[in-house]
């Protein structure tokens, strides 16, 4: 009878965990998907200045322009370099899906042609900057596995800390994320990624995971009703490099076209 008791209670200790994971894992999705309703719009457009700060403190200055059509993980953008001079017109096509990764075509007027950026070298830096061709494209939620971690302050800002974990259908150069979601209004105050290596110590297999690249948000602003970061600093931990993107000239939901997101939009600018 004791023993019958006993495995009664140790099948109620293991229901009540699996019931309290699975509350953790429901609570961080619903912060996703309030934080991805919370900046939905049908179209953006944006200038962004991009300061590129080396190891050594050298820096150097790029310009692009950047317009988003479409809803959020199946939307479609362009960025084009605006300058200096060696970048200029530059530019990349990103078809975003709700379903796998995007498709991405890459234009270099130098050489008058446009090439599709392989899967393997989406962990590549893009022309120069702290951003990989991986961080440029929008993912839907759906596409991640979600566990709350915990509650943890950034910069003096409360947020819910919480790990994500891509699908296994889902191709990434990252194994996992770390955010950091700010309580006030729903919006990633810190994105830390990091991928995994095998190791073995003598005797079995050991996890490392190390940080490839912290991607911060600041200087938030109301634009057009949708709380937004005007600056993105990106941390190379690789490179011990950063790339400070400021927004300027920021706007939502202005008129656009579908063709004008296109190979041949692509082209000719």
């Amino acid at each position: 009878m004791n023993r019958l008791i006993h495995l009664n209670r140790l099948i109620g200790t293991l229901l009540l965990l699996c019931s309290l994971a699975s509350a953790q894992y429901d609570f961080s999705l619903q912060i996703m998907d309030e934080s991805e309703n919370r900046s939905r719009a049908g179209t953006q457009q944006y200038e962004g200045t991009l300061e590129v700060i080396t190891a050594s403190n050298k820096v150097s200055v790029k310009h692009w322009k950047y317009r988003r059509i479409g809803s959020n993980g199946a939307s479609k953008a362009i960025l084009r370099f605006t300058a200096p001079a060696e970048v200029k017109g530059v530019a990349l096509l990103i078809v975003n899906h709700t379903d796998r990764s995007s498709d991405q075509w890459m234009w270099t007027p130098a050489i008058a042609r446009d090439r599709r950026i392989a899967a393997q070298d989406r962990s590549t830096r893009f022309f120069g900057t702290d951003f990989s061709f991986e961080d440029l494209e929008e993912r839907d939620i759906d596409q991640f596995d979600y566990k709350f971690q915990d509650e943890e302050s950034i910069g003096g800002l409360a947020c819910w800390k919480i790990e994500s974990k891509p699908k296994q259908s889902v191709s990434s150069q990252y194994t996992s994320s770390m955010l950091w979601i700010r309580k006030d209004n729903y919006l990633a105050a810190q994105i830390e990624n990091y991928s995994s290596s095998g190791a073995h110590n003598g005797l079995s297999p050991v996890r490392s995971d190390k940080l490839v690249r912290r991607i911060r948000y600041s200087d938030i602003q109301n634009v057009g009703g949708i709380w937004t970061p005007r600056t993105v600093e990106v941390y190379d931990a690789t490179r011990k490099s950063r790339t400070v993107l400021k927004l300027e000239k920021l706007e939502y939901n202005v008129p656009m076209k579908d063709e004008d997101f296109t190979l041949e939009a692509l082209r000719h600018g």
